[in-house]
């Protein structure tokens, strides 16, 4: 079976700890196939990524990676955009992604009204939490040119200590909302196993959203590892694989130049 990473954050991004070149070198030694480094990427001036990547080096770097290491691992180039439907950045963003050339964009949700999902919890109820974080990803799915949903749930890592996991039964209706979108749009979900490494133990989607989506006809899906340092590439991986096996999937996807590459599984 082979191994790929589709979430990995190099010292880019402005919260990643190693080069490109050390992470490469280490998913050869943990005997992953592919690995695709999604750098963090905002147009919102909200946000703490924006304008922290330096596009000239990062593709560079790529570059220099694949020159070196392409007889062991194949590489592929991406980014991670937060909050990529906010209208009033749009036309900006998609003038700034046309001139990049990358195989794969993650569309994530990390602030709600230009705030930190960890701050907008803050003396909300816990249904309104996750409500309104499932809307925003909602908003999401419905217009924004992306490949994948990221963490589609994370804000449980967030909110866990203060008001545990979110009950599914209570958000099915929107999150089956998202899942439709999803579908009808031609995009995916990512499984992310940082969730495994915290006090929420599990991934991000948790295992009823993906049979529902599964159910629903779902088929797009790539495996990440939310990776900001060498040790934790794709440490829960082959466990996801697994949970994807047996949810029903067949296959998982890798990208080239935004295009889906089926892997079976």
């Amino acid at each position: 079976m082979e191994v790929v990473d589709y979430h990995v954050h190099s010292n880019n991004s402005f919260d990643g700890k190693n080069s490109i070149e050390e992470m490469c070198r280490k998913a050869i030694e943990k005997n992953l196939s592919e690995i695709c480094f999604t750098e963090h990427f905002s147009v919102d001036p909200r946000d703490v990524s924006y304008r922290v990547l330096d596009y000239e080096k990062y593709f560079s770097e790529i570059i220099k990676a694949k020159e070196k290491f392409s007889d062991r691992i194949r590489i592929k180039c991406g980014m991670e955009i937060g909050e990529p439907h906010l209208k009033q950045y749009q036309e900006d963003l998609v003038k700034e992604i046309e001139n990049m050339n990358l195989d794969f964009i993650i569309g994530s949700v990390h602030n709600i009204d230009g705030i930190k999902l960890r701050l907008y919890m803050q003396n909300k109820n816990k249904y309104d939490i996750y409500y309104d974080y499932f809307s925003e990803i909602y908003e999401m799915v419905k217009s924004s040119d992306i490949d994948i949903v990221g963490h589609m749930d994370l804000m449980k890592r967030y909110a866990y200590e203060a008001h545990g996991n979110y009950t599914f039964d209570d958000y099915k209706e929107i999150i089956e909302k998202i899942l439709k979108e999803v579908i009808s749009r031609g995009i995916g979900l990512e499984i992310n196993g940082s969730g495994y490494s915290n006090k929420v133990g599990e991934p991000y989607p948790g295992k009823k959203v993906l049979d529902l989506y599964r159910n629903l006809g779902g088929e797009v899906m790539t495996v990440g590892s939310d990776s900001h340092f060498c040790e934790s590439l794709a440490i829960h991986n082959i466990k996801m694989i697994n949970l994807l096996k047996e949810t029903g999937f067949k296959y998982i996807f890798t990208y080239e130049k935004r295009k889906k590459i089926p892997l079976k599984i």
